[in-house]
């Protein structure tokens, strides 16, 4: 695949999601998102022309940060597709790196379910299945899925569907799992590898997630992800991969939920 290099325009992402309304978002207030999200460090990146998993191997060299891998002969060799799954605390660095991992143990054959705003890094937009529920997209996203455990990559998920939060306790954990992976995974017979990624963002970022939720506001912190990737930097992660569970396991003792949140717990015991 030819190298594919295209730089973020956010006034331009926000204006096309927007839609009809697009006419009432004003000038300053797009680049105010675009100095927030760090719109030139991250298109100084894209401008290198890395492509799929010489993408993700790139990030965290570039963010400056390091990854330790600790069970790394759990990755399977044995010619079967597996699902991998892990918790998500950072929302960027660990999805990229995970990526890098499991994409360059596997020669590039990997999938991810992630949120279609990344199909606008078009580095990383090979790997990548748009997850997106409203919209044109809503119809054709059970296909996408289908397709996507049918096919001969290794699928990598982060069931929260969102970055970790901090509980009431002070840990920062994950919401509950949704199902979906262990349904799909027994239906293409793939086992399931638990991934634990250690890692958490700032005060800033779980206060602020708090207050949306409480105050019944759409998922702003979602758009401090950027900066809280900036802001890593010098700092150190640890990946933790879990031996693979027979999909077998899944079996009806449990609904698939159940299991869902039963394999959550295994990722925080890995």
């Amino acid at each position: 695949m030819d190298k594919v290099i295209r730089e973020i325009d956010i006034d331009q992402i926000v204006r096309e999601r927007a839609g009809k309304r697009a006419k009432y978002i004003p000038k300053w207030l797009t680049r105010l998102l675009a100095r927030v999200i760090h719109q030139d460090f991250i298109n100084a990146y894209l401008r290198q022309g890395r492509v799929g998993v010489d993408f993700c191997r790139g990030v965290p060299d570039y963010v400056g940060v390091t990854v330790d891998v600790v069970g790394k002969e759990n990755l399977p060799d044995d010619g079967r597709k597996y699902t991998f799954v892990s918790n998500h605390p950072l929302g960027a660095v660990d999805g990229v790196t995970l990526g890098w991992i499991i994409g360059e143990h596997y020669d590039g054959k990997i999938k991810y379910l992630v949120n279609d705003l990344l199909m606008n890094l078009e580095g990383l937009a090979p790997l990548c299945v748009p997850i997106n529920k409203i919209g044109k997209q809503a119809r054709s996203f059970p296909a996408m899925v289908e397709q996507t455990f049918a096919s001969d990559c290794h699928v990598i998920m982060f069931p929260a569907g969102l970055c970790s939060r901090k509980q009431d306790d002070g840990t920062i954990r994950d919401l509950p799992w949704n199902k979906a992976f262990v349904t799909k995974s027994v239906q293409h017979q793939r086992d399931i590898v638990p991934i634990h990624f250690e890692g958490q963002n700032s005060n800033r970022f779980y206060n602020v997630a708090r207050w949306c939720k409480r105050l019944h506001l759409p998922n702003f912190a979602m758009a401090l992800l950027p900066d809280e990737m900036y802001r890593s930097r010098g700092s150190h992660y640890v990946v933790r991969i879990g031996k693979p569970i027979p999909w077998q396991t899944f079996d009806s003792s449990k609904t698939p939920i159940e299991w869902g949140r039963w394999v959550q717990d295994r990722v925080y015991e890995t």
